[in-house]
C-alpha cells in the first residue's frame, strides 16, 4: 500500500494532544529532577508498568508482549485514518530506524490501533508496514485497547461523524520506549527529533544487561 505524504494541519485536536503529552512528560520528568540527565528523552523507568498486552497481529493471531521479549520496542498508539499525526510519527520512526543503521535489527516498531472498528488486523498491519517493513500493526477489541491505553496513560476519544462520512479520533501522540525485558524506559514527544530518539536507543542498546 502506498501512503501519500500528508501536510500537517493545525487543528484543535492536535493542540489538545500536545497539551496532554506535555503534561504527562512534565509530571514524569519531575520524578527525576534531582538526578543528572543521562537521556535526551524523558526517563520513566520505575514510573510506568512493564509492557504487557494481548492483541491480534496482521494475520489475526493472538500475540502477547512476552513473545516480543529480547527486542527494544518503540510503541505508538494511533489509527490508519489519521489525517496528520500518525503518518508524520510513523515517518519519523522510520527515519529513526534508518539512523540506527545495523542496530535497527534490535529494535521493533509496534503500532497499536485505537480505532479497532475500522482497523482490522490486515489493515493495521499493511498500514504500519507501509512506513517501515520492521513495523508491526496490532489491534483487538475495544475493551482490550482501552485497558492498554489506561495502563500507559494514553488518551483517545472518537469524534462526531463528519459531513462527508467517517470520523476522526483524537489521541495522544507519545512514543514509548521499552527495553528487551519489556520495561518502560523512555517517552518521546512529537517535539523530540530523530537524532534524540536514535541517540537514546543507541545508549539503551549499549547498556542492555547492566540492570
Amino acid at each position: 500500500m502506498t501512503v501519500p505524504p500528508r501536510r500537517a494541519r493545525p487543528r484543535r485536536a492536535t493542540i489538545v494532544q500536545g497539551l496532554v503529552i506535555a503534561l504527562c512528560v512534565a509530571i514524569l520528568a519531575g520524578c527525576h529532577s534531582g538526578a543528572p540527565r543521562a537521556w535526551r528523552l524523558t526517563d520513566v523507568r520505575g514510573h510506568l508498568p512493564d509492557l504487557r498486552f494481548r492483541l491480534l497481529d496482521g494475520a489475526g493471531r493472538t500475540v502477547t508482549a512476552q513473545q516480543f521479549r529480547g527486542e527494544n520496542v518503540l510503541l505508538y498508539f494511533g489509527y490508519t485514518h489519521c489525517p496528520d499525526a500518525c503518518p508524520l510519527t510513523m515517518t519519523h520512526l522510520h527515519q529513526v530506524m534508518v539512523d540506527l543503521g545495523p542496530l535497527a535489527t534490535r529494535v521493533r516498531i509496534r503500532f497499536i490501533s485505537v480505532d479497532p472498528a475500522r482497523d482490522t488486523p490486515p489493515v493495521v498491519q499493511q498500514y504500519a508496514a507501509a512506513f517501515d517493513p520492521r513495523a508491526v500493526g496490532l489491534t483487538g477489541d475495544m475493551t482490550e485497547i482501552e485497558s492498554l491505553a489506561k495502563r500507559y496513560r494514553v488518551a483517545f476519544k472518537r469524534g462526531p461523524d463528519l459531513p462527508g462520512g467517517g470520523y476522526e479520533v483524537t489521541h495522544s501522540s507519545a512514543i514509548y520506549v521499552f527495553d528487551t525485558r519489556g520495561r518502560a524506559r523512555l517517552i518521546a514527544s512529537p517535539a523530540d527529533t530523530d537524532a534524540d530518539i536514535a541517540h537514546d536507543l543507541r545508549t539503551l542498546i549499549g547498556t542492555e544487561g547492566s540492570g
